[in-house]
């Protein structure tokens, strides 16, 4: 075979895996190809041409194909299928100078079992005792935690 065979094992196999990460994630025929054509256009290097040429060919393989996919997630391409957000959201702590145990307030919507409720004029996510409370319904607080209070229907 000639050098040209080789060079053309060798873009066809990094071809395939390009394809393989690009287009059809997990492990496909494209992925194992690629490695076989990469792994042939080596061993052809080495059967034709000797030991300094087939390792100048694995050292060409081996630098160039992970070359290629690092370069490849960096174009603008790449860029867009990678998932590159912080999450920037935060957890409200209750303010428990205003929502003490035992402060009653109204149901703003259904807590079934979870919902909000207005306290002292604070909105907050709140957790029934385990019934479900209707909205506008008057609640008592039972136990404040660090994101939410546990709250009960007042008895009319």
């Amino acid at each position: 075979m000639s050098i040209l065979a080789i060079i053309l094992l060798i873009l066809l196999g990094l071809l395939l895996l390009l394809i393989e990460f690009a287009v059809i994630p997990g492990v496909t025929i494209a992925g194992i190809g690629g490695f076989l054509l990469l792994g042939g256009a080596v061993y052809v290097a080495f059967a034709e041409y000797g030991v300094i040429p087939g390792f100048i060919t694995l050292a060409i393989v081996l630098i160039l194909a992970p070359a290629m996919v690092y370069y490849f997630f960096k174009s603008r391409t790449g860029k867009k299928m990678i998932l590159e957000k912080n999450i920037d959201g935060k957890v409200d702590l209750i303010n428990k100078e205003k929502i003490v145990v035992g402060d009653t307030g109204k149901a703003i919507g259904r807590l079934a079992p979870m919902g909000k409720v207005k306290v002292n004029g604070e909105m907050v996510e709140a957790q029934s005792t385990g019934n479900f409370i209707d909205h506008n319904t008057e609640i008592r607080v039972l136990k404040i935690e660090s994101n939410k209070i546990i709250v009960e229907p007042l008895k009319k």
